[in-house]
């Protein structure tokens, strides 16, 4: 969910909790008022009344308790009575003949003197219905409501999305960037101080991060290229020496056991740097690579050694299996896999290589034990004793599957099996 959507929701519900609270308070309020408006004027009545009597005497005789010929009705007491009367203010139902039903009216009760006579005063008059008033006022709410929150869209989608301009400039960028095509982060000027602030910070962190990146990259190479020079001089010296028949039996052995070493020193070194490449994504040109027609060509490379280690190497493919990938780097995966399937694999047994539409198996038998599935792809570990081994071949293979998207997993049933699952959609 995007920023400003994530903001409306909040506020939009922040909005309802607010006019919910205000609509209770506003309907208590102008219920207040309305009662107090009301109360003055019954009040306001009772003064006319007294007023027109001097006028007119008769409405002080009229007896009408049910108010079906008036609003008010006068009722004699007594002055002890008048003393000690006190005003009343009263809502009750009564037949509106207009309505054909019960309707709320507001009963006002005094006492009155004229000449030497005491009266007690009803009054009465219509009041607003609550069940109406409430649900007009609920109406009218609800409509406020969505006027108020279609504009604070309407404002987030129009102003607000150009004040955050520079932060999802600054975001699309960054998800595009990628550190090894050095193309530098284009910075929006901002008169916001904290947008700046980000702005600032993240151009710092990238120029680090790519001055580190070339340092590393510069490194690598360089290291390469100065450790294979001294490394190859030195097996061929060697080599020249063992040439020399004036040699021992001692000295010839010792003399092997270094080339060999020396040897498995040249391939750790282009393994690691092989690793760090790929890891620092060095690799960056792809294209479709159908997984099902380079297994058949790189095991037809490898029919020499798994003939002779008397094995067979069976490919069961019914599917078409493509992916964006570097060709080199889906060689190298799929050479490892191969070839440490043959390595460890047992002699005269069969590797047998399952394609399917989103996966791949190579499966072998070997040692008929497991082996540990948390340290099998980790840097120099290695079920075998070889000398040859370098024990980065498996981290190799899973560096490349990561870089992907691929999942490469390792189980043991019978047979140990590599499973490599490419992503959906591929």
């Amino acid at each position: 969910m995007k920023l400003l959507n994530y903001t409306s929701r909040y506020l939009a519900l922040l909005l309802l909790l607010l006019i919910s609270v205000w609509a209770v308070l506003f309907y208590y309020a102008m219920l207040d008022e309305i009662y107090d408006s009301l109360d003055d004027g019954l009040e306001n009545q009772k003064f006319l009344m007294v007023e027109r009597a001097t006028e007119d005497p008769s409405i002080l005789l009229q007896d009408d308790p049910e108010f079906k010929k008036h609003i008010y009705n006068f009722t004699p007491i007594s002055k002890e009575t008048y003393q000690n009367f006190k005003e009343s203010y009263r809502d009750t139902l009564m037949y509106m003949l207009n309505e054909k039903d019960f309707e709320p009216v507001r009963v006002y009760e005094s006492a009155a003197v004229y000449g030497d006579k005491y009266y007690k005063l009803k009054i009465i008059t219509s009041m607003v219905e609550e069940d109406d008033l409430v649900q007009h006022l609920a109406v009218y709410l609800i409509g406020l409501y969505l006027i108020l929150l279609v504009s604070i869209l309407f404002l987030n989608n129009l102003l607000l999305k150009r004040i955050w301009k520079p932060f999802y400039s600054l975001i699309d960028q960054l998800r595009k960037f990628k550190i090894e095509k050095g193309i530098p982060i284009v910075i929006q000027y901002t008169p916001i101080e904290e947008f700046n602030l980000l702005n600032t910070t993240v151009e710092k962190l990238i120029r680090k991060s790519s001055d580190s990146y070339i340092a590393q990259k510069q490194f690598i190479e360089n290291a390469s290229h100065e450790l294979q020079t001294p490394l190859a001089i030195s097996i061929n010296k060697l080599e020249l020496l063992l040439e020399n028949n004036d040699l021992t039996k001692d000295h010839t052995e010792d003399l092997a056991t270094i080339l060999d070493n020396l040897g498995r020193l040249t391939r750790m070194n282009r393994s690691l740097v092989l690793l760090s490449k790929i890891e620092n994504k060095q690799f960056e040109i792809e294209e479709e690579v159908d997984f099902a027609i380079l297994t058949k060509h790189i095991v037809a490379d490898f029919e020499d050694l798994a003939e002779h280690r008397n094995m067979k190497i069976k490919i069961v493919s019914n599917h078409l299996l493509k992916l964006q990938i570097n060709e080199d780097l889906a060689i190298v995966l799929l050479i490892n896999l191969i070839k440490n399937a043959l390595v460890h694999g047992k002699k005269g047994s069969e590797i047998k290589i399952d394609i399917q539409p989103n996966s791949l198996q190579i499966s072998n038998f070997g040692d008929p034990e497991s082996i540990d599935e948390t340290s099998i792809f980790k840097r120099f570990a290695t079920a075998s004793n070889s000398k040859k081994s370098t024990g980065l071949g498996l981290a190799i293979a899973k560096a490349i599957a990561n870089r992907y998207s691929i999942n490469l997993s390792y189980n043991f049933n019978k047979t140990h099996n590599f499973l490599l699952e490419f992503p959906s959609g591929d």
